[in-house]
């Protein structure tokens, strides 16, 4: 038998280095299947529930990985479900290939079954490189280029095949006017400033007495050079939610999360210094950074693009995390005088006697901070943690502490809801060996994460580590936008649109072949995550929790306290449990002598 323009792909991304692709069959791209089928496993196939969650998958497997995601789906509603988790990649900077059935080429155009402008639908979020094939010949250099753009830019990128092209026979581009002859292979550039920008810009930090440095998610494999230039310019370090693992937060300067989901330490720090390093971060909130003219600031980017748009930079230099911190530290005077990180570290100390005190505080009937502080000293050694966008988020960002060779990661720059789950899934393929665990709100867990259940369900058992948990914070509320309803837009809760059914998420995992384990009191919930972690099989960790429990920012400005104010004045449905226990605790300085 002839090898297929199918064939060809297969062969062609497995030369590429890929070895997973995730995605959901349809009549528009059998061939391609096909020729998986008969490729006999060099390329392994994991079919997700939905095609939303595979590219989910893909983007969280760049994520974890380093390599390039590849997700795939039929034509027409197919291809159009891989959105979302495509806009996931882009907003992320994450490398993937989408590949997408399409119908037959003397059909289109005619208003065809399932036919969709698949290049002006992917032409936004695959905008790097989006092509549709048209001849075998053509195939060779639009697989190369779309991996090859996909890798070099950190982008998504979108191949379209025809049905009856994908059956075809391949030929190779002939030795002739009008063909290209491409070739397989990458390798990432070192890309360092020049010597007169590194100068500028240690020149700036030896001027500073109060450094903070800001990290994100590219500085994620430069944690030896961020702690090297933090400790010789005596600074303080915040996170970005994306670079939550870039640092152990077991270094006493370390001040965690910033912004909406943030510490008080770090908002602090950033009101105070008087110099700003951001290293790889595209960190969105100007409230919650210096205010502008009030420090000098640097920033090390990859992307040249992303350069002062957060803050006005003095400098701005182009180049990789690791290779620019480590050219500038020889140029870092050391700072003698500790007094600027001596008072951050105190700020930390207390910060977490704060939290502990938080998540101790009396719920009903579990407090969710609770949950992730019970978490937080029981998780394994590189254990791989992903959060779903909510609430839960809150209690991901502050109270989990990241040791080394922990990573975590969430749909950052697109923040969308369901994606915990499949980037767990994604985990166990980037690396099956390790454990991972996904907290997950109710609201994401019925919007689509309880169907991926049944894919781990399918799949589990080919994993080294088995250790797969889903800990799923059940408050019958969709309870971030809740809160943003009373603080941010001072109305009362919308109970249409904010309560969602009580669904027990664990009695699901056991109907599916997994391990459901349900907890409704505190006393029980450190145990229940010992029993989990300690499981030879995947869980759904069910826990039910107080939505009155609220998430605010690390600093309520004026505003916000009167349209929390407000909201209750108008008749909030739950204000007694909103201004009781943990709630009272952070909210005493707005509503003194209330009871």
């Amino acid at each position: 038998m002839s090898q297929t323009v199918s064939d060809f792909i297969v062969q062609r991304l497995h030369q590429w280095g890929v070895r997973h692709i995730f995605g959901y069959p349809g009549d528009g791209i059998n061939g391609v299947f096909g020729a998986m089928n008969r490729a006999e496993g060099k390329i392994g196939f994991v079919q997700a529930r939905h095609e939303e969650m595979a590219a989910f998958m893909a983007s969280a497997y760049a994520k974890f990985s380093g390599q390039l995601g590849v997700c795939i789906a039929t034509s027409g509603p197919g291809a159009s479900h891989l959105v979302t988790g495509l806009y996931d990649a882009l907003l992320d900077h994450q490398p993937v290939l989408a590949i997408v059935g399409q119908q037959a080429r003397n059909a289109l155009g005619g208003s065809y079954q399932q036919e969709l402008d698949l290049v002006s639908m992917f032409k936004d979020v695959a905008g790097a490189y989006v092509m549709q094939a048209s001849s075998p010949a053509q195939v060779r250099h639009l697989i190369d280029r779309s991996v090859r753009t996909a890798l070099a830019r950190r982008t998504p990128t979108a191949l379209i095949l025809p049905n009856d092209l994908q059956e075809e026979p391949y030929e190779s581009p002939p030795r002739a006017h009008g063909t290209l002859h491409s070739g397989v292979g990458y390798s990432a550039p070192r890309v360092t400033p020049r010597e007169d920008e590194l100068d500028r810009a240690a020149e700036v930090l030896n001027a500073g007495k109060k450094v903070a440095m800001l990290i994100g998610a590219g500085a994620l494999h430069a944690t030896d050079e961020v702690i090297a230039v933090a400790d010789r310019l005596s600074a303080g370090c915040a996170k970005a939610l994306l670079g939550k693992a870039a640092l152990p937060d077991d270094l006493p300067w370390v001040t965690g999360s910033i912004g909406l989901l943030g510490t008080e330490p770090s908002y602090n720090m950033m009101t105070e210094c008087d110099t700003l390093l951001m290293v790889g971060s595209a960190f969105p909130y100007a409230e919650f950074l210096p205010k502008e003219g009030s420090c000098r600031g640097v920033q090390i980017d990859i992307d040249a693009s992303m350069m002062s748009i957060r803050f006005p930079m003095e400098v701005g230099l182009v180049g990789d995390a690791a290779e620019t911190l480590r050219a500038l530290l020889p140029r870092l005077a050391p700072k003698t005088d500790g007094a600027w990180r001596k008072g951050i570290a105190d700020d930390v100390a207390r910060w977490w006697k704060t939290l502990n005190d938080r998540a101790h505080q009396p719920a009903t009937p579990v407090n969710p901070q609770l949950v992730a502080w019970e978490l937080s000293p029981r998780l394994p050694d590189r254990a791989i943690i992903t959060s779903d966008s909510g609430s839960c988020a809150n209690w991901f960002a502050r109270d989990l502490k990241m040791r080394r060779g922990m990573t975590a990661s969430l749909s950052g720059g697109l923040a969308s809801m369901g994606a915990a789950v499949p980037y767990a899934l994604a985990a166990k393929y980037a690396h099956p060996d390790r454990p991972v665990i996904a907290l997950v709100g109710d609201g994401a867990m019925q919007m689509n994460n309880m169907a991926e259940l049944i894919t781990a369900a399918k799949y589990w058992r080919s994993w080294r580590d088995p250790r797969f948990i889903v800990c799923v914070f059940n408050n019958e509320d969709l309870n971030q936008v809740t809160w943003e309803q009373r603080i941010i837009n001072g109305d009362p809760k919308f109970e249409a649109s904010q309560q969602i059914p009580n669904v027990s998420y664990s009695r699901f995992a056991e109907l599916v072949g997994l391990r459901g384990i349900y907890v409704d009191s505190p006393q029980l919930l450190g145990s229940a995550w010992e029993q989990a972690l300690a499981s030879e099989m995947p869980v759904v960790l069910e826990v039910k929790t107080d939505p009155e429990v609220p998430p605010l920012p690390p600093h309520i400005t004026l505003q916000q306290a009167k349209n929390f104010t407000l909201a209750l004045m108008k008749g909030d449905p739950n204000e007694g449990g909103v201004i009781k226990g943990a709630a009272r605790q952070v909210l005493e300085t707005i509503l003194p002598g209330k009871e």
